[in-house]
């Protein structure tokens, strides 16, 4: 009979539950501009959101290659057990400071920042694939909201090109069908990134318990991150979604649609090439892209501060957390 150690059962619990609380917390990230829109029910759209942030975890795994042995070398984290527990720890914390605040920080960045920091604590700066990070995570943090700040501007003004002579009437019933395609295109870009991030978490657990030779992806990883993610997004969370939908600009159908779609593109872009990026950067600057084509001061800049400052945080506030994790678990005798 296979032996399955009771810490490992505990890791991957605590990484589903943080699946789960990425749902919720990035729930917005799918449904703030349908509902802000009034396209859709919150109801509605966070039933929908969850469906297809199910359907999108289950369409690749080259994020969770990325987690598994991108940011951490592996061979010098095999003796330690309890690192994947200590990352998780912080990034949940951190997730739940976030989320009372109201704040659309990273829920990816702050599982990157946990792993980061648990591994410097465990055996120094030496654990980490410095290359990995800065082509995979660090440049993507950069270059994923300055694409989809582009990307959504073009598309508005195409818009705006496109529908200046229809009636505004006309152009806001048309906008409200499409943008349901393209919040649904958005759920499924979500879930193909964010999932994949703590599949590549207990892909990483399972390896350092020898429970696997190889960082491949078991299915029932797949489906057990999947049903976590879409349990969370079910719940949602509603006052990020009231941040994203209603502080930033003021949305009608159109920005919305142009918001999701170029959103969509960039994280499915990014997700093909094994970059784990915040979908949270990505919709928001998406969002300050649409609003700047109307006029500067539709957008509200004074939130653009304080979401900034979240996502400076992040990285480093989720590794000192689960740094702290860490030697705490030493202290109690759990760790190796």
């Amino acid at each position: 009979m296979l032996e399955i150690p009771v810490l490992l059962v505990v890791i991957v619990i605590v990484a589903l539950i943080f699946d789960f609380t990425n749902g919720a917390h990035d729930c917005a990230n799918a449904i703030a501009t349908v509902v802000s829109t009034k396209v859709l029910s919150p109801r509605t759209a966070v039933a929908m959101a969850a469906v297809l942030n199910l359907f999108g975890a289950m369409l690749g795994e080259e994020v969770a290659h990325t987690l598994g042995q991108g940011i951490v070398n592996t061979n010098m984290v095999t003796g330690s057990q309890t690192l994947v527990l200590a990352a998780l720890i912080g990034a949940i914390v951190w997730n739940l400071i976030t989320w009372y605040y109201g704040l659309p920080s990273s829920s990816s960045h702050a599982l990157i920042g946990g792993l980061m920091g648990a591994a410097i604590t465990h055996a120094g700066f030496s654990t980490l694939n410095a290359m990995s990070i800065v082509k995979k995570i660090l440049l993507p943090l950069v270059l994923s909201p300055l694409a989809g700040f582009a990307v959504s501007y073009a598309c508005m003004m195409l818009l705006m090109l496109l529908f200046w002579r229809t009636n505004r009437r006309t152009v806001t019933r048309s906008f409200e069908k499409l943008q349901i395609v393209s919040s649904a295109f958005m759920a499924t870009s979500h879930g193909l990134n964010d999932a994949q991030k703590t599949m590549g978490v207990i892909t990483l657990a399972l390896f350092l318990f020898h429970q696997i030779d190889t960082i491949h992806v078991p299915l029932w990883v797949k489906l057990s991150c999947a049903m976590a993610m879409a349990l969370g997004t079910a719940l949602g969370g509603w006052k990020i979604v009231k941040t994203m939908g209603h502080k930033i600009f003021k949305l009608e159908p159109v920005h919305g649609f142009a918001a999701e779609t170029s959103a969509a593109v960039v994280i499915t872009g990014a997700s093909l090439m094994g970059a784990p990026i915040s979908t949270t950067h990505t919709i928001t600057a998406c969002v300050f892209g649409v609003g700047a084509t109307k006029r500067l001061s539709a957008v509200r800049w004074g939130i653009a501060g304080n979401l900034v400052v979240a996502w400076i945080l992040t990285i480093p506030a989720a590794a000192t957390m689960a740094s702290i994790s860490f030697l705490i678990l030493e202290l109690l005798g759990i760790a190796d």
